[in-house]
């Protein structure tokens, strides 16, 4: 028969209140960053639209920024398979 005495009872408790605790710590540090995300993703659609209002297009400048991510020997291996394709599909 399990021990539900006052004692083990309180125990309980507590360390389901020190989950509690510990769980709310984490969803409360988890909304702090998504309101971070969203202030810096405010931030870029702004400059973009600074950028496009210069005259530079967007669509190329997301492009960039993804060829800057990639190692140079990935980048290099796009390049070499995009000439591929393009020119089987004869669009050299």
């Amino acid at each position: 028969m399990p021990d539900t005495s006052p004692v083990t009872d309180s125990k309980k408790a507590n360390a389901q209140g020190l989950a509690a605790e510990h769980l709310r710590s984490f969803v409360e540090r988890l909304e702090r960053l998504a309101e971070e995300k969203k202030a810096i993703a405010d931030d870029m659609k702004e400059v973009m639209a600074e950028a496009k209002g210069t005259g530079f297009e967007p669509k190329i400048i997301r492009l960039i920024l993804k060829i800057r991510k990639q190692e140079d020997s990935d980048r290099q291996e796009e390049q070499e398979l995009l000439d591929i394709y393009k020119a089987a599909l004869g669009m050299d």
